[in-house]
């Protein structure tokens, strides 16, 4: 299967990531049609992006090829999923950010039982937990059915004027660039929330003894 975005340079990761919603992704028996996306570039003007500073053994799936997916593990806890775009060589991915289960819910349930439907994939660690993925999707395909993932077009293109662009949620570096895609009026649609840096607390002032 092949698709236009597919081509596309790692420059027009914004198209491309705009192109993504309304796609579906299925994965352990759940489905979730993307409702929320992030765009990320790695040619070196994004440092929002992992691969701001070039290949890492980390990194490295996002140089491509495209439409394979890149997992990664944040805050010790989570893992989040992106599909790579871009030609060879050139890395940008997009964050599967947030969508609404509309196969398997009884399953997504299961995966997230204190959640209401409209939270089971609100947020990027969420919609990943909601699919059962891990590190195994790391590096697999999301286009040719081979991998754990497995991501679809919808029926019909989204209407261009339901979509929305606005900054995108928790980064610490380039947080006002609006790369963060999403559909208008969409309950799971995460809750923006700007990166606040975390003040480390001030060094304790040395006690002296009061003079006898």
């Amino acid at each position: 299967m092949t698709y236009p975005w597919l081509d596309a340079p790692a420059a027009q990761v914004a198209d491309t990531a705009r192109t993504l919603l309304g796609w579906t992704v299925s994965s352990g028996g759940v489905t979730v049609r993307l409702t929320e996306v992030e765009a990320y570039a790695g040619t070196g003007e994004d440092p929002a992006s992992h691969a701001h500073r070039g290949p890492t053994p980390r990194n490295r799936v996002m140089f491509g090829p495209a439409g394979h997916v890149y997992v990664y593990f944040v805050f010790g806890m989570h893992w989040c999923a992106n599909i790579v775009c871009g030609r060879d060589g050139e890395a940008a991915a997009v964050l599967l950010r947030a969508g609404e289960v509309v196969d398997g819910i009884e399953t997504a349930r299961e995966r997230r039982p204190r959640a209401a439907d409209r939270e089971l994939a609100r947020g990027p660690a969420r919609l990943v937990t909601a699919l059962g993925l891990g590190r195994e999707a790391n590096g697999t395909s999301a286009i040719d059915g081979n991998g754990p993932l497995l991501l679809t077009p919808p029926a019909s293109p989204v209407d261009p004027a339901r979509i929305v662009a606005g900054p995108r949620v928790g980064v610490a570096a380039a947080h006002d660039l609006p790369w963060r895609f999403w559909l208008a009026d969409e309950p799971s649609v995460s809750v923006y929330r700007r990166h606040t840096p975390r003040r480390r607390p001030a060094p304790a002032a040395p006690v002296r003894n009061s003079p006898a």
